[in-house]
């Protein structure tokens, strides 16, 4: 709290909107801890990291292509975010980024679970912005994509779709789990990167039941 305080604090001071955004979100929702922390701020986000690490102290890493960098702090990690659009290019690619509005970076997301953000401004603290059912989507137990060109754009959201599923014993709605099948049959993973798909794999081993997420992903063949 100490650190959602200080982002917004900081945030107030430079007069930009700042928000806790994706998996914390999830997690508080769910009653999960989370140690990492991933904030969106409507302005230069490489900025405001160097502006918030002066008060931090921890290992400053910026990704300048991306808007992004990462503040390390005594076994935390804090990502900072510039509220940005995405477009790609082709299957597969890095996306060509754009400055925008929150609205657009949560629709830039994943899964409409991992589509929420909460305001950290004083103004409105704590505020719940969800513009496309995440929270409905929570409480039911669905993982959804937010658009029909979500696993054309990063197919190894597959991967992610079912490593979710698993964990948290949710069901992929039907339309998604439709459009994962195509993109596998399509070939789009074949695009991906063998680095990515090695780290995707690894991540399904450090689940609690790898087996598992190997089945549900062996159905989409």
């Amino acid at each position: 709290m100490k650190i959602i305080e200080l982002v917004g604090k900081t945030a107030d001071r430079l007069k930009i909107k700042a928000y806790l955004v994706g998996g914390p979100v999830r997690g508080k929702l769910l009653g999960i801890k989370n140690l990492d922390l991933d904030f969106v701020v409507e302005a230069d986000g490489i900025k405001f990291a160097e502006t918030l690490n002066k008060a931090l102290k921890g290992k400053l890493t910026i990704y300048k292509a991306f808007g992004t960098a990462t503040i390390e702090l005594k076994g935390k990690r804090i990502d900072i975010v510039t509220a940005r659009k995405e477009t790609y290019k082709r299957p597969a690619a890095y996306p060509t980024v754009k400055p925008g509005k929150i609205k657009d970076d949560l629709f830039r997301r994943d899964f409409t679970i991992n589509a929420m953000a909460i305001v950290v401004n004083k103004k409105g603290f704590g505020k719940l912005v969800d513009f496309y059912n995440g929270q409905k989507d929570l409480k039911k137990g669905l993982i959804r994509v937010l658009h029909d060109k979500s696993f054309m754009d990063d197919p190894t959201r597959i991967f992610r779709a079912v490593r979710f599923s698993v964990r948290f014993g949710f069901k992929i709605e039907p339309h998604t789990k439709k459009l994962m099948k195509e993109a596998v049959l399509d070939g789009l993973l074949g695009e991906v990167n063998t680095g990515r798909i090695r780290k995707e794999i690894e991540a399904f081993l450090k689940e609690k039941n790898p087996k598992k997420c190997l089945d549900v992903f062996s159905k989409l063949m």
